[in-house]
Order: C-alpha cells, then sequence, then structure tokens
C-alpha cells in the first residue's frame, strides 16, 4: 500500500429538514389543530481512528465527503427522520486542521477516538411548535439550518517512542529488523527505506515501545532535497531520537552527524532540542579512529554515546535497554506534570 501522509479533503455535513406546517383533519374531530412536526437533524462528518490503519491512501482520490440531510416534517406529529453521520476512518495520530481559519479541529491519539468535524444543521420547526393557548392554529414553520462545510487538511504523524535518524545507509533499517518483527527493505544503495518502518520492541523487563525508521536525511533535506523532509514531521513525538552514524563508510564521521544535526535545526527547534543518543553503527569494520572522533563529537554536545554492530549483535541489548529506560522516563515526567 502506497504511503500518503497528507491530503486536502472537503466535507459538507447535512442540513436540517424543514418542519411542517399541517392541521389534523379526521371526520368527528371538531378543531384538531396543528399537527406538524419538525425536521430532521442532518447529518454530522465524523473523524474515527482505526488503529488497523497506517496510511492516509483512501482520502488521496475520495476527496469530497458528505453526509445526508435530514427529512422534512410531516403531518400527524411525524418529526422528520435525521440524516445518516459519515464516518471517516483514520490512522492514529493523525491531526484535522480547517484550511480557512487554520484551527486544528481533532488530533487523534487514542484508537476508536472520535471528534465531530463538521455538524448537521438543526431541523425546523412544524407548527405544532408553536401551538400556545393564545395561538390555537399557527401557521409558522421555519427552515431547517445548514450543516457545516469545511475545507481540511489530514496530516498524518507516526506515533512512535523512538525515532532512527541518519544519513542513508546509516543502519537504521537494518537495527530495527533486528530489534524488533520490522521487515523493511534492506540494500546497499542510498534511500533503501521510501516510507517509515514502525517495530515494537521488547526490553528485558516485559516493556515494550515502539521505534520509528525515518529514511535517510541528506544535506539540505530541510529545503526539499533528498527524502527526509517528508518524514521529519513523524518523529516530533517521540520521547528520544537515536542517530545512527555510519562508522565504515568515511574518516569524517563527525562531519556526518553534524549535517543531520544541522538539518533537524533548520527543520523544527522542537526536533533539534529533543533528547538524542548518538549511535557508531558498524562497528564491526568500522575504519580505525573512526570510533574516536564520533564519541569526541558527541561528548562536545552533550550526547549520550553507544556502539553497535547490528549484524553481530554487539552492543544492541544495552542500547535498547537504554531506550526502554528513556521512554519509561519520558511517560513518567507526563504523568507527573500538570494539566492546564
Amino acid at each position: 500500500m502506497k504511503f500518503i501522509d497528507e491530503v486536502v479533503i472537503d466535507v459538507a455535513a447535512g442540513n436540517g429538514g424543514a418542519g411542517c406546517a399541517s392541521f389534523r383533519r379526521e371526520k368527528f374531530v371538531p378543531l384538531g389543530g396543528p399537527d406538524g412536526g419538525d425536521g430532521g437533524r442532518g447529518g454530522c462528518v465524523i473523524a474515527f481512528a482505526d488503529a488497523s490503519l497506517n496510511t492516509l491512501v483512501d482520502y488521496r482520490y475520495a476527496r469530497l465527503h458528505e453526509a445526508r440531510n435530514g427529512e422534512q416534517g410531516r403531518g400527524s406529529d411525524q418529526f422528520g427522520a435525521a440524516g445518516t453521520d459519515v464516518i471517516l476512518r483514520m490512522p492514529v495520530g493523525t491531526i484535522v486542521t480547517d484550511m480557512q481559519t487554520q484551527e486544528v479541529l481533532a488530533e487523534l491519539m487514542q484508537p476508536e477516538q472520535q471528534v465531530i468535524l463538521a455538524r448537521g444543521g438543526d431541523g425546523g420547526f412544524g407548527n405544532l411548535h408553536f401551538k400556545s393557548s393564545t395561538n390555537r392554529a399557527p401557521r409558522q414553520k421555519t427552515p431547517g439550518w445548514p450543516g457545516e462545510h469545511r475545507k481540511l487538511r489530514l496530516e498524518l504523524r507516526v506515533l512512535a517512542d523512538v525515532g532512527l535518524l541518519g544519513l542513508p545507509n546509516a543502519g537504521k533499517s537494518t537495527l530495527i529488523s533486528v530489534i524488533s518483527a520490522a521487515k523493511p527493505k534492506i540494500a546497499d544503495y542510498p534511500f533503501t527505506t521510501l516510507i517509515p518502518n514502525l517495530g515494537v520492541v521488547k526490553a528485558d523487563d516485559a516493556q515494550t515501545f515502539v521505534v520509528a525508521d525515518i529514511p535517510g536525511l541528506i544535506e539540505g533535506a530541510h529545503e526539499g532535497h533528498g527524502l527526509g523532509d517528508q518524514f521529519l514531521r513523524h518523529v516530533e513525538r517521540c520521547s528520544v531520537l537515536v542517530h545512527l552514524v555510519d562508522l565504515s563508510a568515511n574518516e569524517t564521521p563527525d562531519h556526518d552527524a553534524e549535517v543531520v544535526a544541522r538539518e533537524l535545526a533548520a527543520y523544527s527547534e522542537t526536533l533539534a532540542q529533543k533528547p538524542r543518543i548518538v549511535v557508531g553503527s558498524k562497528i564491526d569494520s568500522a575504519i580505525e579512529g573512526n570510533s574516536e572522533k564520533l564519541r569526541a563529537y558527541a561528548t562536545k554536545n552533550g550526547f549520550a554515546y553507544y556502539e553497535i554492530s547490528a549484524v553481530v549483535g554487539d552492543g544492541v541489548r544495552e542500547l535498547v535497554r537504554t531506550l526502554a529506560r528513556f521512554v519509561r522516563e519520558h511517560a513518567e515526567s507526563r504523568e507527573e506534570t500538570p494539566v492546564g
């Protein structure tokens, strides 16, 4: 399935049905009085967080979503039926923004969460509604109210606890395939990973957390070069970033690390300030002296530093334990932070 993480759609809630002006007319029932019912409410457009979805591809070509109008009121005290709602199923992590006002209408953070995106119009009043002691035969009725129409931007941000970043071929896909059940495509050419891959990792104490492998960044990514700028939004919610640097690629691993660091800062101050771990990958085939250079870079910038070989398994479990601790502490700090 093609990965789509941003689309624009139009939604239209249903209009309310008109009220009815009617009088009861039955044999042997003189002065039957008004019996016109109210119109039905228009249907709403509702967003529903579906945990089984991981892309917005369903909305790439289906751009208009309309709910049904409410039925008109009828005589004999019959109210119109409400219009049918439209349920739009979206992946967990979707942000819905009104294009006109830029108001965020919904952030679907929990499975089965529901949010009304466009509210249906109320039904109009029938003349039964206007009956009173001084107005025994009202002829008033009102039309239904219009439903809301909106142009919306849907933006998917993958919900992961740990984000894996690095230049192409830094070893991100190999690492996520070793520590989780994810099976990303792995090859020795740049941009093997074309979409974010998610994997669930189990730590030693049965704690689990989600890791996202983000397609490789290159210099100038924040300006649209390469693929990374399309997917950096997906790590904005992560507890910690893992910056992988290939120790076997060349003799300047510190420069490679700085390239990615500059792109994070240029893209978002939020990303630049996130907790980060620098990881020297492919230690089993590292160029002599690269380990010392990258360790010095990490120490200089205040980052924790680890070395691993995902293929051989060296250092991987220690890294997983560290990540589990970061995720657990981050969750505890959020619980302790008072709301409002």
